[in-house]
């Protein structure tokens, strides 16, 4: 098992519970989400970036 330090840039979406859903989504097609914190909020793009460390049975090669 390895550990891997991520981020990730998600749209803003208005609902807070969705917003959760489509992070936590997009972190599991990297592995299993160990912690993830928004760590960016920019209104002009409405974009937030998300830092995460996930775990993985093999290397990730490639990281968004």
């Amino acid at each position: 098992m390895t550990t891997h330090f991520i981020t990730a840039e998600i749209d803003l979406l208005e609902n807070p519970l969705k917003l959760q859903q489509v992070i936590e989504a997009q972190l599991q097609q990297k592995g299993q989400p160990l912690r993830w914190a928004i760590t960016q909020v920019d209104q002009d793009t409405q974009k937030v970036q998300i830092e995460a460390i996930v775990t993985t049975e093999e290397p990730i090669q490639s990281i968004v």
